[in-house]
């Protein structure tokens, strides 16, 4: 089933936008301007309480042009509840904690845990989890995830820290199917550099 979802939510998409930290109006203004661009899938982190009004107000706009949202760094089975009932479509976590995806699912939302090992990409799939998060993607390098692809090929991977429109693409080239980009987005000009590489990538598939 969480297979079958995040197929569904990534679809052909190669690039995801996290929009951390940011007030409300800024939020949506980044949001729509991903959207513009053709990023469709754009994330919100609710580690906080007082993120969970922006999250909010980019599911509404979101909804308004039939684009989904999900929530991000959700680190316990509260933030599972709060980011449901923000109407979120789905959840990530920096770590592996099959609670927090148990809690996930039976709210009815795919989650994605970020995994750093093999060990924990091995758990996860155990769990029925085959999407997962790379996190730090940047410490682990594009090698990583052509040497995990052996031994655990059907694993899909969301790649995410530390990652840009400059250094994204051989993480796509190893695999990966879609880069997460967070904090380089306070440059001006990533989501521009990004949509470009989410073209080039789809057309490469």
């Amino acid at each position: 089933m969480t297979t079958a979802d995040f197929d569904h939510i990534f679809g052909g998409a190669r690039v995801m936008a996290i929009l951390r930290g940011l007030p409300v109006a800024e939020t949506v203004r980044l949001a729509e301007r991903a959207w513009d661009l053709g990023i469709d899938v754009v994330e919100v982190p609710v580690a906080t309480a007082d993120a969970v009004p922006a999250l909010r107000a980019a599911v509404e706009a979101g909804s308004a042009r039939g684009r989904i949202v999900g929530a991000g760094t959700v680190l316990d089975v509260e933030q599972v509840a709060a980011s449901a009932d923000a109407g979120a479509a789905f959840t990530v976590a920096p770590g592996l904690d099959l609670a927090i995806a148990d809690a996930a699912a039976a709210r009815g939302l795919p989650h994605l845990p970020g995994v750093a090992t093999p060990t924990e990409a091995q758990q996860a799939l155990r769990h029925g989890l085959t999407w997962l998060k790379a996190f730090p993607a940047i410490t682990l390098g594009p090698a990583w995830f052509k040497a995990l692809a052996g031994p655990l090929p059907q694993l899909r991977f969301v790649a995410t820290g530390g990652l840009d429109a400059g250094n994204a693409a051989p993480f796509l080239q190893a695999g990966v199917r879609v880069v997460a980009v967070g904090s380089a987005l306070s440059d001006p000009s990533q989501l521009d550099r990004l949509a470009e590489l989410a073209t080039a990538g789809a057309s490469a598939r």
